[in-house]
């Protein structure tokens, strides 16, 4: 026997498939904060698709249909992860002195790094050191971020030479480079477990190492 359904039948059918079938709404923003969490946490390799749906709660399906891929997902991470700091790193171009600019940033990195409610450290200055060669680009992209922050602090130092309140006869990019490692060092401390008031005096002495080239 052959049953022929209604028209108003067959649209059911089809909108029941297609709810089926559609990615679970989400705020796209707050499941970006989890996996941003969960690779800070575990790096770009050690977060599996499996670790990151679990903490964003969704499939697997909804985070491709969302993020494209794992590797796009890490950049997004990465974007909405620079929005913690913007504040600190502002100083760059506020209209203050060189010093009070890299006080603000040295210990606005401080608080970040071992700031109880999200993991220690810093998610770009220590991201993707070592990777499999599938991930070269991945590495890429974070070493890029790492080489503007540079050129940025090189540029700030520069300005403090034209402004005249660093001594012209300095290396800006040697000093730049300097402040970086820096930063990249109170990272690893964090995650090795230095506190936050640790972090403040190391601060403290690249901070007086940074005022002993003012003009």
């Amino acid at each position: 026997m052959i049953i022929v359904k209604n028209s108003r039948d067959m649209e059911n059918s089809t909108a029941r498939r297609r709810r089926r079938g559609r990615p679970p709404a989400f705020d796209r923003e707050t499941v970006l904060s989890r996996a941003r969490e969960t690779f800070w946490a575990h790096g770009y390799e050690g977060a599996s698709i499996a670790d990151l749906t679990a903490a964003m709660g969704i499939t697997p399906q909804s985070l491709y249909a969302a993020f494209n891929s794992k590797a796009d997902l890490y950049r997004a991470a990465l974007e909405q992860y620079r929005g913690l700091g913007a504040d600190t790193f502002s100083a760059l171009g506020e209209p203050i002195d060189t010093v009070s600019a890299f006080e603000r940033i040295l210990r606005g990195s401080a608080e970040i790094f071992s700031a109880p409610e999200h993991p220690k450290g810093c998610m770009i200055s220590t991201a993707v050191l070592n990777c499999a060669s599938e991930n070269e680009v991945i590495a890429d992209h974070v070493a890029a971020m790492r080489r503007r922050s540079l050129d940025a602090f090189t540029a700030r130092i520069e300005r403090g030479i034209r402004e005249g309140d660093m001594k012209a006869e300095m290396n800006p990019r040697a000093l730049a480079r300097f402040l970086g490692a820096i930063i990249q060092g109170m990272s690893v401390q964090a995650r090795d477990g230095a506190s936050l008031e640790e972090l403040l005096d190391l601060a403290a002495l690249a901070i007086a190492e940074l005022a002993r080239h003012r003009a």
